[in-house]
């Protein structure tokens, strides 16, 4: 038998890690929890959430109309519609639509939202040519048919540190790249008992399968992912939010939201716990690909 190469070796072991990947990014997409209805409810002040179990969805109502975060799936637009409804407020008032990042799951029902109520897109810069493509143009993902979604033209293209203002409500987007170019963190302060409260709604500090070492399409991809622990750590957190509910517990702590107990979204213990987390898995991975990448 011929004697199997370095590289050969190092080949059969990136499609079964491709394979694995690809298994999870399959389970992933049929995660039930992305289209479960959850009713929807105002977290505190005039920021609501509308969103599905897991994909979450938030609207800042204001007096000039609304901002709504994340379109999620095509296929959520229609709940995403009547959850606004539900609360009493106009889905065709949103006037400005924004996302944490630039993946399927948050992003592919934006072309329907701005096509049925008008709103203005502002997407951070290092993602809006993935939105503006349909995804074509994700480095990770452009390839997956199932990955893929309508594009959507981007009217205001933001930076680290933009803000976005309506009716007295400014949001502020902090670029908090590595899950994608241009994955955003967005913060704002709502007013709830006479108290004024700091909300963080995170955009991902996950690795979702990146390659950090030697990702010639990504160079600098393991400094913005640092990049980002540090602006994390930076943040004031009282309400602790995230693009995927899982992030923050919101199966667990919605049956907890009610008249007279304390509000379970107020968690900064359990905001510091998920970045540190989220670090130490980089860590981890980052050290793992380096060595891997030396005996290569």
């Amino acid at each position: 038998m011929p004697a199997i190469s370095r590289q050969t070796v190092a080949y059969i072991g990136l499609l079964s890690l491709l394979s694995i990947f690809t298994a999870e990014r399959t389970s992933a997409q049929q995660d039930p929890n992305w289209t479960m209805p959850l009713p929807p409810f105002r977290i505190a002040g005039n920021l609501y959430y509308v969103g599905s179990k897991d994909l979450a969805a938030y609207l800042i109502v204001t007096p000039q109309g609304n901002i709504l975060i994340n379109s999620t799936l095509e296929a959520n637009v229609p709940m995403i519609r009547d959850n606004i409804g539900k609360l009493g407020f106009k889905y065709g008032d949103t006037k400005i639509l924004l996302i944490n990042h630039a993946h399927f799951d948050h992003d592919a029902g934006s072309a329907a939202i701005i096509k049925q109520t008008g709103a203005k897109y502002m997407v951070m810069d290092g993602d809006v040519p993935v939105v503006e493509s349909g995804g074509k143009a994700d480095i990770q993902y452009g390839s997956i048919a199932a990955d893929l979604y309508p594009p959507a033209k981007v009217d205001r293209v933001l930076h680290d540190a933009s803000e976005v203002t309506l009716g007295g409500s400014t949001l502020v987007a902090h670029l908090t790249p590595g899950h994608t170019k241009g994955c955003t963190t967005w913060t704002m302060k709502v007013t709830e008992g006479g108290e004024t409260y700091d909300v963080v709604i995170i955009g991902s500090a996950g690795l979702d399968g990146n390659k950090l070492v030697n990702n010639t399409l990504y160079p600098q991809i393991a400094e913005d992912y640092e990049r980002t622990y540090r602006a994390l750590e930076s943040l004031p957190c009282d309400f602790f939010l995230g693009a995927h509910g899982s992030f923050f517990r919101l199966i667990d702590k919605y049956p907890m939201l009610k008249e007279g107990r304390p509000n379970p979204f107020i968690d900064p213990g359990g905001y510091k716990k998920f970045v540190a987390e989220a670090e130490q898995d980089f860590d981890a991975e980052l050290a793992k690909q380096k060595a891997s990448a030396k005996s290569n």
